[in-house]
């Protein structure tokens, strides 16, 4: 196999569209395994007993290890080869799902998917890099969008897919299905990708990883065990201050270091920041919304898993319909407009759900997840293509990991914080009158722990209690998305600068779509 270093002329090798569909294949695992675990979360709750926090750590064990090597992993496919570090990504993840498959405590399912995330800080921008060794410029922007489309296809597959699993195997079918397409990428990046290396980049700061890592899951443990624990208990307090210190090493650390690794001084550029922030928020309400909204479709309106998954495909037809068409719209309104525009659509979403009742049904439902996916999509396409086009041409590349690590980062946040508000809400909303103290408590943990205790007990009040507390918890955690929606609208109206791109090849190959359509989660 042929080594190319950065710079060298594209070889004009016939297999290089085979080679682009084991990529289309990887990135398709990554789009769909993003949104899968979502309608499995209720069916996990009710056979493995497993608490709300316990699926907060399912959903975020994925986001932050993600996070927190995403930046690392790409220096190590420019210093080692991206060619062998993609395939030891993709093996990572076959190995994460393969546990996942086979385990049968919820510790082991948050093993599964921290080690699905190790795998995946590895494919993500790794599958991407190695394009410019594949294709010239006149081919290279249809090679992009082919793979950004494949990874957009993954997302609303994921819920149909996973229900259809749910329906007819059992619940660690969700991370089989992995098992054979990852197979298929590893096998034909073997024998199709040339290889590819930088050795002019900076090298993998160690410290800088641990510190992003373990300051992340300090924060993040803090913020889910706050609602059983107390905010003011004293092991909650103690790992908010280790997360402050940690992270706040981490900050000193890259502002000191010649090549950091997580360059802070993108920051100083002003539209890069508050790009930057818009799209950080956007991602802290849609994965928020993603973990809270299949409890409800399932345990509360009575769907199965697979009509859990149907049922939220309008949000992703919204947000897919955006993401294509906000380019032209910002071309002829201007970045700033479109961005506070999307974010007051998103904040009308967020808070025409919150007045959802037990009453309300599906068709009120899919109306605001509707207007809700046209609002995501309108405000983060344009806010994180603003970001990078505020930055000189040669960090481009810097700033484009910064920007994905904190949408990461917000994500994981996201689901951390308002997780924990919905648990908490519903505890203190649940009336438990009657019930032994064990039952009371199994109750507690979630709704669809609440159903089973009321079923077993023959309480359709306890049921009845469940729904209301539960929906009353979610309008909570809709109605704090559009508090924050609207208030990042009102400072992208007032101080973001709006830019109109220009018509080229380079424009049309945006980044931002690539990385909108590849880490959109649960």
């Amino acid at each position: 196999m042929v080594t190319v270093t950065q710079g060298d002329d594209v070889p004009r090798d016939a297999r290089r569209w085979w080679a682009l569909g084991a990529l289309v294949a990887s990135m398709l695992v990554l789009g769909f395994d993003m949104t899968i675990l979502n309608v499995a979360l209720p069916t996990m709750a009710d056979q493995l007993g497993a608490t709300t926090g316990q699926l907060q750590w399912m959903a975020d064990a994925y986001i932050v290890v993600f996070a927190a090597l995403m930046l690392p992993a790409g220096l190590l496919g420019d210093r080692f080869g991206r060619r062998r570090m993609l395939i030891t990504g993709l093996v990572i993840f076959l190995a994460g799902s393969l546990v996942g498959t086979l385990a049968g405590q919820v510790d082991w399912v948050i093993a599964a998917r921290a080690l699905m995330g190790v795998g995946a800080a590895l494919v993500m921008p790794l599958a991407l890099s190695v394009l410019p060794s594949l294709f010239g410029p006149d081919e290279r922007t249809r090679a992009v969008g082919i793979i950004s489309a494949a990874s957009a296809l993954g997302l609303p597959l994921g819920p149909i897919i996973g229900g259809f699993l749910l329906n007819h195997f059992w619940w660690g079918s969700v991370f089989l299905v992995n098992v054979p397409m990852v197979a298929i990428g590893v096998t034909a990046c073997v024998f199709l990708l040339p290889e590819t290396r930088d050795p002019a980049s900076p090298k993998v700061d160690v410290v800088s990883t641990a510190l992003t890592a373990s300051g992340l899951a300090a924060l993040i443990y803090a913020i889910i065990e706050a609602p059983g624990r107390g905010w003011g208990d004293a092991l909650v307090l103690s790992c908010f201050a280790v997360a402050a210190v940690l992270l706040a090493g981490l900050v000193l650390r890259e502002r000191r270091t010649e090549r950091p690794m997580l360059d802070m001084s993108l920051l100083a550029h002003r539209g890069f920041l508050l790009n930057t922030a818009a799209a950080t928020l956007v991602m802290f309400a849609l994965s928020g919304l993603m973990f809270v909204l299949p409890p409800y479709l399932q345990a509360v309106l009575g769907n199965d898993a697979l009509g859990t998954g149907v049922r939220l495909l309008p949000m992703m037809g919204g947000l897919m319909i955006a993401a294509r068409t906000a380019q032209p719209v910002v071309a002829r309104f201007g970045s700033r407009a479109v961005v506070a525009v999307g974010l007051v659509v998103l904040s009308f979403a967020a808070l025409l759900g919150s007045r959802t009742t037990t009453d309300s049904g599906y068709g009120f439902t899919a109306l605001w997840l509707s207007v809700a996916g046209l609002g995501f999509g309108f405000s983060v396409v344009p806010a994180m293509d603003g970001a990078l086009a505020a930055l000189p041409r040669d960090r481009a590349g810097s700033g484009s990991g910064l920007l994905m690590t904190l949408r990461q980062v917000g994500g994981a946040i996201g689901i951390a914080l308002l997780g924990s508000l919905l648990a908490g809400a519903f505890r203190d909303r649940l009336d438990v009158t009657g019930l032994p103290a064990r039952a009371a408590d199994a109750a507690g943990d979630s709704v669809v722990a609440a159903h089973l205790v009321a079923e077993k007990a023959g309480s359709a009040h306890l049921a009845a209690s469940a729904d209301g507390a539960y929906v009353h918890g979610m309008g909570l955690v809709l109605l704090v998305c559009a508090i924050a929606s609207l208030a990042a609208a009102l400072l992208a109206a007032a101080f973001l600068p709006s830019t109109r791109p220009a018509r080229n090849e380079e424009a049309e190959e945006s980044p931002a779509v690539v990385t909108l359509t590849g880490d959109a989660r649960q």
